[in-house]
């Protein structure tokens, strides 16, 4: 974001699960920050919605919360512009009376602010995001009756494609497909919106972006966190279905898709989900031979003893489910015809890491096979994401001395060092975003649907299989199952 925007129209943010976590840690710091920026409107106010406290005890939640994010110093005049038109709704999803509070308090705000426009965030447990969008159509609280009405729905979008489908079904039932934003998180990092302009904006990338030059491509999120207070959820969910239908296919999609006819949402989803459809399904051999599951057990993390996954709080002591996914895939279309994708995430792992390698292949060796050298390593671009932002390139050079001898160097750019880019939240411009209707970063009902068509193949494929998982120590770089599925093609893992 630049000082060049302006400020997004003028509106009320209605939070339902006002006092959790997502809201504590993320939105309002978010929000704050868009205020010190001024790209907020004057004509700004929160409705919060929760089952639990009061205003006064929420406000007070909420400002250590953004006094915490901005590093123990609160900018008072920024905080005081969001919070200027607040009220609270103190809530049972159940209970008919409270939406006529609910729909009270919109109106109320919009009266304040003199806008109608209204977006609702719904920061809350899965299974209540049709129920709650029904009940807002319920009350006409979705009807654009003189200002916008948009609402934004947090991950998971489903469990697998047949739920997620009847998600999407229940959501366009009350409403518009264009008033939906189905929010990713990790589309807010720079470094991840990012990998469209380097592509299409360097003239040098863009024509060795294909099947002539790229030997394999990898995309890693990995993390050293092990599940910590949401066992009870991930148990029944697991590595595939928490990471790979949301985060992964959306660096995968941005890295493989071809250039969208324009920058408007409806050109990029179309990119975007080409390459989706364009993934070939695996069968059940092939998911056999071409992925892997894996579970971590104890193990020692930045010199601290980590237990295994089956004794983490709230967790089966005999669980089945994956901690660590990794596979094989194929985008069948011409520009990436004969190149494999490798995809992984975990938990538990050495560090930290969501990245994208691109590796380019080998150059000829018939000009150094008489030098008394091994062969150049080959050119790898890593674009990383997480924790640091940065790109770099790594190309071959000679060793100083007589001998034809080489070294791997690199070229690193480094966003926060160039740009003096100040720590953000992520959500800052996807928030601005569906603020001022821009939908591209955000996902749409289709894109949904063809990743998840993906993840249920790998999914039966594990289901026929009924092989034991893998498993790998905790604090290690993850299990050998998963190097072996690169070591047979000749290649491997960058190191995280």
């Amino acid at each position: 974001m630049t000082a060049r925007l302006q400020p997004s129209d003028p509106c009320t943010v209605v939070i339902f699960g006002a006092s959790g976590d997502l809201t504590r840690r993320l939105l309002l710091p978010s929000l704050g920050n868009l205020s010190e920026e001024g790209l907020l409107p004057d004509q700004f106010a929160i409705v919060g919605v929760g089952r639990s406290g009061t205003a006064d005890e929420l406000r007070g939640k909420w400002r250590e919360a953004v006094t915490e994010a901005e590093g123990g110093t609160l900018d008072e005049a920024a905080f005081e512009r969001v919070m200027r038109h607040f009220l609270y709704v103190q809530a049972d999803f159940e209970d008919d009376g409270a939406w006529q509070r609910v729909a009270a308090a919109v109106a109320e705000s919009g009266t304040a602010i003199g806008s109608k426009n209204t977006l609702f965030y719904l920061a809350i447990a899965p299974e209540q995001f049709l129920p709650v969008c029904q009940r807002l159509a319920g009350c006409g609280l979705l009807t654009e009756d003189g200002g916008w009405r948009r609402v934004v729905v947090e991950k998971p979008f489903g469990t697998d494609y047949a739920s997620a489908r009847e998600l999407n079904r229940g959501l366009t039932s009350v409403m518009r497909e264009d008033q939906i934003y189905r929010i990713d998180h990790y589309l807010g990092k720079e470094t991840v919106q990012n990998i469209m302009v380097f592509r299409f904006g360097n003239g040098i990338f863009e024509p060795i972006w294909n099947r002539r030059y790229v030997d394999h491509v990898q995309i890693t999120v990995a993390e050293s966190l092990g599940v910590e207070l949401r066992g009870g959820y991930y148990d029944q969910t697991g590595a595939l279905r928490d990471m790979v239908p949301n985060h992964l296919f959306q660096i995968l999609t941005l890295t493989a898709m071809e250039p969208p006819s324009s920058l408007d949402a409806h050109s990029l989803h179309n990119e975007q989900v080409k390459v989706l459809e364009a993934i070939e399904p695996l069968s059940m051999a092939e998911s056999a031979k071409n992925t892997v599951r894996a579970q971590y057990e104890a193990g020692v993390l930045a010199d601290k003893a980590v237990p295994a996954y089956r004794a983490e709080p709230k967790v089966n002591p005999g669980s089945l489910t994956e901690t660590y996914a990794a596979f094989r895939i194929a985008v069948d279309n011409w520009r990436w015809a004969g190149v494999p994708f490798y995809l992984r995430t975990g938990k538990r792992l050495k560090r930290k890491k969501s990245e994208v390698v691109i590796q380019f292949r080998q150059p000829p060796l018939a000009l150094f096979r008489e030098a008394s050298m091994a062969a150049p390593e080959p050119n790898q671009l890593v674009i990383s994401i997480q924790p640091e932002e940065t790109i770099k390139l790594n190309f071959s050079a000679k060793v100083p001395g007589p001998d034809v001898t080489t070294s791997p160097v690199n070229m690193k750019f480094t966003y926060g060092d160039h740009f003096g880019a100040e720590h953000h939240t992520g959500y800052e411009t996807l928030l601005y975003d569906a603020m001022t209707g821009d939908r591209s970063l955000y996902k749409r009902a289709d894109m949904i649907e063809a990743g998840w068509a993906v993840v249920d193949a790998i999914l039966s494929g594990w289901r026929e299989d009924g092989s034991d998982l893998a498993r790998y120590t905790a604090g290690s770089q993850g299990p050998y199952a998963a190097d072996q599925l690169l070591a047979r093609e000749g290649r491997k893992w960058r190191p995280l």
